[in-house]
């Protein structure tokens, strides 16, 4: 039986997590974490979610119930996944990862920190989404620089970070495979007079509205014809169901960092 603990225990996805965790026979919540303040801290997390009494009590300090645990499941911010990383580490506890936004400098300080405990990263634990990136690269080396490439993604108004990380992967895999440079060749908006599009130009355009929980629209467009691959996410349950599967996988592994390519088996 995994033990887990799960933060961001009063948000979206960490109330989902706690949800499908309660519902499994394979995964036991042990823990969970919510930001100092918050007031939730100090109630059981089953009457804070609407669910039945779990006996586990929400606490604002992972410190507090991460030895009894095997892994941490994080969705919060790239800011305090960080922070949980550095007392996973240090406890040699696992960690799966579903924040996104971090800086280059934070990445720096995943992979060094990774090297002694084991830890998913990753913008989407969706399995639909990952099966779609190993497609995307499939086809990236079959059209090359013959198709132009676009990637259009929407979701609610409440998302604070732009374009999303589910994006960027899609980008990263087909730039990676056409051999293009991320810096020169991805474009985030078009205004004005702009001339005509260059070939090696990746295009990504965000859409924030309403409550949409994340579709993700990939164009190869050639001459004469274009290819679409569409993925729409109708709720949060694929998300936190992969983020589940993660966490099970996670705990079995050696040290390092992962992701969900990792996780389903499709790394070549």
């Amino acid at each position: 039986m995994v033990k887990a603990v799960v933060t961001g225990a009063a948000g979206r996805m960490g109330g989902k997590i706690i949800s499908l965790i309660s519902n499994s026979e394979d995964i036991n919540l042990v823990g969970a974490v919510e930001m100092s303040g918050h007031p939730i801290v100090g109630r059981d997390i089953g009457q804070g979610s609407g669910m039945d009494k779990t006996q586990v009590l929400v606490s604002d300090k992972l410190s507090d119930c991460i030895e009894q645990s095997d892994v941490v499941i994080d969705f919060t911010n790239h800011e305090a996944s960080l922070t949980y990383l550095k007392i996973a580490e240090e406890k040699k506890k696992a960690m799966v990862i579903g924040s996104t936004g971090f800086t280059e400098a934070e990445m720096k300080q995943i992979k060094q920190l990774a090297k002694n405990t084991r830890c998913v990263l990753t913008p989407n634990m969706s399995v639909g989404v990952n099966v779609m990136l190993k497609v995307l690269e499939y086809c990236a080396g079959i059209l090359k620089d013959d198709y132009d490439v676009e990637i259009i993604e929407a979701h609610h108004h409440l998302k604070k970070d732009a374009p999303s990380g589910t994006a960027m992967q899609m980008a990263k895999v087909i730039a990676d495979k056409l051999g293009r440079d991320m810096e020169k060749s991805f474009v985030y908006s078009r205004r004005g007079l702009i001339g005509e599009r260059t070939k090696k130009e990746i295009g990504i355009q965000t859409v924030r509205a309403g409550d949409i929980v994340g579709d993700h629209t990939v164009i190869f467009g050639g001459i004469g014809e274009r290819l679409e691959f569409i993925h729409r996410a109708h709720n949060r349950d694929n998300f936190a169901k992969g983020a589940i599967r993660a966490a099970q996988w996670l705990v079995h592994q050696k040290n390092g960092l992962y992701d969900m390519q990792d996780v389903l088996g499709l790394r070549d």
